[in-house]
């Protein structure tokens, strides 16, 4: 059970650091710690999740169950380790785990560059796959090239297809991904390759079919 907050004001809280917040949440249980934490990220956790489960209702329950593991593991903060990324991983695995208990796949926002717009000149994935060239997917509708992209990530194998859609969130840098996922920078960089490799492909294939 958390407990009231003890000599420390309510500035001196939103002073410190996530990390040190954390820290103090793991060493003190105090409510006010948790609930800055949590204004601090509701916003934007609520955004990822919603853009990754499609479905704003599961997004507020996985979000609910994100912070309750934040708050059931804050014995397993190591200290001088990023608060960010280790939310974002227990959000996402959360997000991973209430899809497949639905029986559902992740979605993904089509309108953010890859890793953000600090780190690529990349262009959105509708851009990217339509390209210029006169094909079928050029001639879609938007909403049906949309439809078309989201059926195409289902269609990725699981580690690429999470790559993509964390990717996909603007605010996340691939040294973030690499922490969320455990894996060297490198490997995202080349797992986000494969996949656009991939989904390029498809968009070629389908091309392709449409010409004939």
């Amino acid at each position: 059970m958390v407990k009231a907050i003890g000599s420390d004001s309510a500035e001196d809280v939103r002073q410190l650091s996530d990390e040190e917040l954390m820290a103090r949440y793991r060493e003190e249980g105090h409510a006010d710690i948790f609930s800055e934490l949590v204004h601090r990220y509701e916003r934007e956790l609520y955004r990822y999740l919603a853009r990754y489960t499609g479905d704003p209702s599961l997004a507020e329950d996985v979000f609910q169950n994100t912070f309750l593991q934040v708050h059931l593991k804050r014995g397993l903060f190591e200290k001088g380790r990023p608060f960010r990324p280790w939310l974002y991983a227990i959000a996402t695995h959360q997000a991973v785990d209430s899809l497949r208990k639905a029986g559902r796949h992740p979605t993904v926002s089509l309108d953010q560059r890859v890793g953000g717009s600090r780190e690529s000149e990349a262009g959105n994935l509708i851009d990217l796959l339509v390209g210029e060239e006169d094909g079928p997917l050029s001639r879609l509708q938007e909403s049906e090239r949309q439809q078309w992209v989201r059926d195409s990530i289902a269609r990725l194998p699981e580690t690429l297809r999470q790559t993509l859609l964390l990717a996909y969130h603007q605010d996340l840098k691939y040294r973030e991904i690499a922490e969320i996922q455990k894996i060297p920078v490198g490997t995202v960089k080349s797992r986000l390759h494969a996949a656009l490799e991939k989904l390029q492909q498809m968009a070629r294939a389908a091309r392709q079919d449409g010409d004939e």
